[in-house]
């Protein structure tokens, strides 16, 4: 246990596993990286010399792809993510006092999760609901027309549901 909230470290057999899947594939690094996000929730540090390594690539150039790339994660996420939308018509319609809200609430900053390791909030720039904007998603559910209010509604069914992964 090496983690926050005595939660166990990642397993290097997982990142094994996935090399051994896809590391012969054409461009394997996007796919491999891909899958390593989807399945720990985020990229070790450990975890890049071993696939640089295992691609014939330098370890720098493995980081430079992840930094590259907003939607892979260095750090462990929170139990719940929440995405508030940043585009135009969720601004128009309130997303930045909204956001200002959900910041205040969670005591956390965008690319930030809080210190008990229960969300993580992250800017998105677009969610395709427009017409209900504005709108956030908290862990796989899509919220529209959110104010303030509903976001403390939502927030406190996501925490009383002991924010079940």
């Amino acid at each position: 246990m090496n983690s926050r909230n005595g939660e166990a470290a990642f397993d290097a057999r997982v990142i094994d596993e996935i090399l051994a899947r896809l590391a012969d594939q054409p461009g394997a690094l996007m796919p491999v990286l891909h899958a390593v996000n989807d399945r720990v929730g985020y990229i070790p540090a450990e975890a890049v010399p071993v696939i640089a390594h295992a691609l014939n690539l330098s370890r720098a150039e493995v980081h430079g792809v992840i930094s590259f790339y907003h939607d892979f994660r260095t750090q462990r996420p929170g139990r719940k993510i929440i995405r508030v939308c940043r585009a135009e018509s969720c601004q128009a319609m309130g997303a930045v006092a909204l956001a200002n809200h959900i910041q205040a609430r969670l005591g956390i900053n965008f690319g930030q999760t809080s210190d008990n390791g229960d969300f993580t909030l992250e800017p998105v720039y677009c969610l395709g609901n427009c017409a209900c904007s504005p709108a956030i998603v908290v862990g796989d559910d899509i919220y529209g027309r959110v104010n303030p209010d509903r976001f403390d509604e939502i927030l406190s069914t996501v925490t009383s549901s002991r924010l079940v992964r």
